[in-house]
């Protein structure tokens, strides 16, 4: 479905460039919204958190890891001398504990995925409108993101990143 997407976006893009050179006045400009999220101030804002709630998750994990790393070694080094029943159940414990970490793991990337596409969500609509009024105002044709839709090549002079995040930092 994805490859079909792009397929299809490829072959419009291209038909673009194609009437693009048959008339003159056609005006193409290229844009990478993620460079916009990133360097804008509220997507740095949103970065901030980002990194804060990932830090916090990561000592979550940390602290889990040493915990794990002491049983294991626990394990290794008194194996020999419990008894089968003992070293059963630490060998329990332990699996379980690794289950735990694992399922922590898991969350904390879904929580970090869920709020980078709740930050996406949230500037897209302004970003979109400032794109939308520099397209209209400068009389652009077609704005490509170039984050979504491999562009093999493209004029640097006509992207208008830079612009964006600058009205869009005013806004």
């Amino acid at each position: 479905m994805k490859r079909n997407i792009l397929v299809v976006s490829a072959v419009v893009f291209s038909l673009f460039i194609t009437s693009a050179n048959l008339y003159a006045q056609d005006k193409i400009g290229f844009i990478n919204m993620r460079e916009v999220i990133q360097n804008s101030n509220a997507g740095k804002r949103a970065g901030e958190e980002m990194k804060r709630i990932a830090d916090r998750k990561q000592a979550e994990i940390t602290s889990m890891e040493r915990e794990l790393k002491s049983m294991k070694e626990e394990l290794d080094k008194k194996s020999s001398v419990m008894t089968a029943s003992a070293r059963s159940e630490k060998e329990s414990a332990y699996q379980k504990k690794m289950r735990s970490y694992n399922i922590l793991v898991n969350d904390a990337n879904e929580e970090l995925q869920k709020k980078d596409q709740e930050i996406f969500q949230k500037l897209m609509p302004d970003i979109l409108k400032v794109v939308r009024s520099i397209g209209e105002k400068e009389k652009y044709t077609l704005i490509v993101d170039v984050a979504t839709m491999p562009v093999p090549y493209f004029d640097k002079s006509q992207d208008i990143t830079k612009k964006v995040v600058d009205e869009f930092n005013k806004k």
